[in-house]
């Protein structure tokens, strides 16, 4: 597959997530950490227009001097932007309007592609092209929430499930022994700049579970008054289960004494035997102190990956996100991409039934403040 090919296939795709929704379904930001779905088609098109087609294809006419304006997202270095919380307020541009916008900005970019990339080039489209994947995830799960928290729990898609159907084992404790290993990125293909440096670091002898953490396993931890219990939580996180009344996971409701949770499908009964997902790491290190355990580190997650399956849940580690030995931000706002939040947040591994095929590896780190649950995060143990 060449570089147009590649393009387009991943373009489709997102767009593709989008034809179960309603027009409507398009503009809703009912929390600040979920943008419109529109957003998402108008910043992922304003990407590779902004850092691919204005710097290098000659006589590039922009679509829409505005946008730079709607749809810059972070970037200091680009310039002024719609805050965040605002993004569910912008009616225009139309959702039509960004349909165009795309369809503008591909044909400009298989023009590009058609010539001969540079590498400088060649290492910006790549960066684009994993951009949008992350955007694909975001967006499926933003989506989730917005139909999530309709009273009217509409379905997305019938046929979208939220588990992997992966090979089953029986749940056991996998054994590592102490030692000097390597962490980080290690070979030529494509990485986040938080993946790099590979160094090494020690660990003690610890233990993991083979099996992420499942519905039956955390309903039990209810049933014990998990959620009222001061013991097992850090006093962050219980101040955050005080002040936000939470009760159960997110998207979980007590019908007629039974849980029910809203899923892609619809609202479903909860699955025993599925992976608890949507958890916040104060809920992860809850259940694991519960449970007289704890969560893993990044370091040992990554070590002890290969033993198990991994990608159904984002799984919360103890590490906080901090910058591997020797990290430097790339110049220009480029460099905007992941250091300067690498604060105050949690690292997660793995993957999920959200994250687009092929954009998954071992030594990928995802971050999240410690409330947030939108995404598909869950638990695995460790001692």
């Amino acid at each position: 597959m060449n570089f147009a090919e590649k393009y387009l296939s991943i373009r489709k795709h997102t767009e593709q997530l989008c034809g179960p929704l309603q027009t409507e379904d398009y503009v809703v930001q009912p929390v600040a950490d979920v943008s419109p779905p529109k957003w998402h088609l108008g910043h992922t098109t304003w990407f590779f227009e902004t850092f691919i087609l204005k710097p290098f294809s000659s006589n590039y006419q922009i679509y829409n001097e505005d946008y730079n304006f709607v749809f810059n997202s972070y970037y200091e270095t680009v310039g002024n932007r719609v805050i965040r919380t605002d993004r569910g307020n912008l009616s225009r541009p139309s959702v039509s309007d960004i349909y165009q916008y795309r369809s503008y900005v591909d044909e400009a970019m298989v023009k590009f592609l058609s010539n001969e990339i540079k590498d400088d080039v060649n290492e910006l489209l790549v960066l684009g092209f994993n951009h949008e994947q992350q955007h694909q995830e975001l967006l499926l799960t933003d989506i989730k929430y917005i139909l999530g928290n309709n009273p009217l729990f509409p379905v997305y898609s019938e046929f979208k499930s939220e588990i992997l159907n992966l090979p089953s084992a029986a749940q056991k404790l996998l054994n590592i022994q102490a030692g000097v290993y390597e962490i980080g990125f290690n070979g030529d293909g494509f990485c986040f700049d938080n993946e790099l440096n590979r160094h090494k670091v020690y660990l003690n002898d610890f233990a993991i579970s083979s099996s992420l953490v499942s519905n039956h396993d955390f309903i039990e931890f209810i049933a014990d008054g998990g959620y009222s219990n001061f013991n097992f939580w850090h006093a962050e996180g219980w101040d955050w289960v005080k002040s936000n009344h939470i009760k159960a996971p997110m998207y979980w409701h007590k019908i007629d004494g039974k849980w029910f949770n809203y899923t892609l499908q619809g609202l479903k009964p909860v699955n025993d035997e599925h992976s608890v997902t949507h958890i916040s790491y104060y809920e992860a290190y809850a259940y694991a102190s519960w449970k007289g355990m704890r969560l893993p580190t990044e370091f040992e997650w990554e070590i002890a990956a290969k033993h198990f399956n991994w990608g159904e849940r984002w799984e919360w580690t103890e590490s906080a996100y901090l910058p591997y030995p020797g990290f430097s931000k790339a110049p220009g706002a480029i460099g905007e991409y992941n250091g300067k939040f690498m604060v105050n947040q949690k690292v997660l591994r793995g993957a999920s039934i959200a994250t687009p095929e092929a954009h998954s590896r071992i030594t990928y780190r995802n971050f999240f403040h410690p409330h947030l649950r939108w995404q598909y995060t869950g638990i695995r143990l460790a001692k």
